[in-house]
C-alpha cells in the first residue's frame, strides 16, 4: 500500500481512462484527482502540491508537452510520469528532454505503472537534500537550523515544520488545506484551522523576513502562501 497522503494529479481527457487510474490508485492508498484538460492541470498545478503527475501528452487545448515545459519554466519540480500512445522513440526523447522523469506507453498493465510510481517516489525522496537553500537561507533539516543572511533563526518545533514544507515547494502555492493535512496532520477536523495556520505563518515571516530587503514568505490571497525570492 502507498504511503497515506501521497497525493497524484492524473492529468487524462479520456473520461474512463481517467477513472480508471482514479479508482485504482485510490484503492492502493494514494490519494488521487483527476484534470482532463491542461488548462485546468496547469491551474491546479501552480495552486495546489502534489507528490507525483500522470501526464497523458494527448490533451485538448494546451497538451501534456506544452503543459510540462513550462511547469519546469516555472520551477515546479513534481516527478512526471508520462502516459502516451506514442511509441517511437523521438517522441520518448521529446518528452524526456521537455522534463518527463519516466514514460509509459499505452496500453500498460497497471501493476507496471504501481512499480514506475514508486520508484518515482523513492528518487524523489532520496534526492532531497539534507541542506535546502533558497537565496541566503538556509534549512539544515538533520540539524534542525535555520539561517538567513548568515545569522541564525530561532524557530519553535511547529516553525520549522511549517519553513520546511514551505521550502520544499518553493515556487508553489502552498494552500492552507495542505499544510492543516501535512503539516498539523489534522484529516478529520470539523473546523478549519486557518486561523492558527496564519498565526504561525505571521511569527515565521517576522523571523524571516523582517528587516529583509527580500522577502521570501507571500500570502496568495483567497488560496494560501508562497515561498520565493521577491514578489510572486
Amino acid at each position: 500500500m502507498a504511503e497515506s497522503r501521497t497525493r497524484v494529479l492524473v492529468v487524462e481527457d479520456e473520461l474512463k481512462v481517467a477513472d480508471a487510474l482514479r479508482e485504482g490508485l485510490e484503492g492502493e492508498g494514494y490519494e488521487a484527482l483527476v484534470e482532463r484538460s491542461g488548462e485546468s492541470a496547469f491551474f491546479r498545478l501552480t495552486t495546489e502540491h502534489f507528490d507525483l503527475i500522470l501526464l497523458d501528452l494527448g490533451l485538448p487545448g494546451r497538451d501534456g508537452l506544452q503543459i510540462l515545459r513550462t511547469l519546469r519554466e516555472h520551477g515546479i519540480r513534481t516527478p512526471v510520469l508520462v502516459l502516451t500512445a506514442r511509441d517511437a522513440l523521438q517522441d520518448r526523447v521529446t518528452g524526456l528532454d521537455a522534463g518527463a522523469d519516466d514514460y509509459l506507453v499505452k496500453p500498460f498493465a497497471f501493476v507496471e505503472l504501481l512499480a514506475r510510481i514508486r520508484a518515482l517516489l523513492r528518487r524523489g525522496r532520496s534526492a532531497e537534500s539534507p541542506r535546502l537553500t533558497l537565496g541566503d537561507l538556509e534549512i539544515d533539516r538533520i540539524a534542525r537550523k535555520v539561517m538567513r543572511g548568515g545569522r541564525p533563526v530561532d524557530l519553535t518545533v511547529r516553525e520549522f515544520e511549517l519553513l520546511e514544507f514551505l521550502m520544499r515547494y518553493e515556487g508553489q502555492v502552498v494552500t492552507r488545506e495542505a499544510l492543516a493535512r501535512d503539516v498539523w496532520k489534522e484529516t478529520s477536523r470539523t473546523t478549519p484551522l486557518d486561523n492558527v495556520i496564519d498565526v504561525h505563518i505571521a511569527r515565521l515571516r517576522r523571523k524571516i523576513d523582517l528587516d529583509q530587503s527580500v522577502k521570501l514568505i507571500h500570502t496568495i490571497r483567497g488560496v494560501g502562501f508562497m515561498l520565493r525570492e521577491g514578489e510572486p
